[in-house]
């Protein structure tokens, strides 16, 4: 797979052209170790230098970006004997939200996730993680199998938000993210979500409404994205970085307003340049938080996250 550059990733890609280009060289025209070495540090230097201060619109270019570790690669990465679930048992399966039964470094769960696709058919298949009504419900149905089992549930929050269509809105989206939204408020069992990418609006939070909410270092959480709040602020969503900046959409931010509960270091370059290492980071920080989680009985459980998301937006 070819490597995406992001617009303010440019100086980087010249000098990777640059290494591949002597690498080339390297076989028919002498040797040019020394000079590939020496580009090959500048390269590093200025990626640890660009990311080691990405301002909000960056991040979300980052939290979006085509080959990002997506719910299929950590479900690869980090679980086994993984079983697909499909279907909200009153209309259909919808593929933008995946869920089933597996196991977590040994421990059986419930896995439930945004997919958004790698490419041009899968990204169609999933609709490009923006779930219909029967996604949301197909996640609570899952979600009360877990509560029935016992069994923990591990969420991957990545999508733009709900699919907005009119069958959707035929067939109650409203009422399916809050149906979903209230179940994971009312589990039983030890619920941790993962923002992986983007976590928009209603269509997130469906999946994210748990007892320990985690987050990429490059990854958004919002109500709108940044060009809908321009476009509803100033009319004109190329104001969309203006926007990002003001809405507080990053982990920091996120973190301070008690918001998310931890934030995920990602590898220099963010979870695309080393897509094992991003995953396998994750899934460290899961089995700490898992296990935090393991003690408490069912009524501490809900409770605690009843509390955890009643102080959003009081004051101290």
């Amino acid at each position: 797979m070819a490597t995406h550059y992001l617009d303010f990733e440019k100086p980087i890609a010249e000098l990777e052209a640059k290494i591949e280009e002597l690498s080339l060289l390297s076989t028919t025209a002498g040797s040019f170790e020394a000079e590939i070495e020496g580009l090959r540090k500048k390269a590093e230097q200025l990626r640890k230098k660009t990311y080691a201060d990405l301002d909000p619109w960056k991040k979300t270019q980052v939290a979006r970006h085509p080959q990002r570790p997506h719910l299929v690669d950590y479900l690869a990465g980090l679980f086994t004997d993984w079983t697909e679930l499909r279907g909200d048992r009153q209309f259909g399966d919808d593929q933008a939200i995946l869920g089933g039964l597996a196991r977590f470094r040994g421990q059986a769960c419930v896995v439930i996730g945004h997919e958004k696709g790698h490419d041009t058919a899968t990204r169609l298949t999933h609709n490009f993680g923006m779930a219909r009504p029967e996604g949301y419900r197909k996640a609570a149905r899952l979600m009360d199998m877990a509560d029935r089992f016992g069994l923990p549930v591990l969420t991957f929050v990545d999508t733009a938000g709900a699919y907005p269509g009119l069958g959707a809105e035929e067939r109650g989206q409203a009422e399916a993210i809050a149906r979903s939204t209230e179940r994971g408020l009312t589990l039983e069992v030890p619920m941790i979500a993962t923002i992986t990418g983007e976590g928009g609006s209603g269509g997130a939070i469906a999946l994210a409404a748990a007892n320990r909410v985690l987050m990429l270092e490059h990854s958004i959480y919002s109500v709108i994205s940044p060009e809908g709040a321009a476009s509803i602020l100033w009319r004109d969503g190329a104001r969309a970085q203006d926007a990002a900046a003001a809405m507080k959409i990053t982990g920091p931010d996120l973190m301070e307003l008690k918001i998310v509960d931890r934030i995920v270091k990602e590898p220099v370059g963010g979870a695309h340049a080393d897509r094992d290492a991003a995953i396998q980071a994750v899934g460290d920080v899961l089995e700490e938080e898992l296990k935090a989680l393991s003690g408490l009985t069912p009524e501490q459980l809900r409770r605690q996250r009843a509390d955890r998301f009643y102080a959003i937006g009081r004051a101290a």
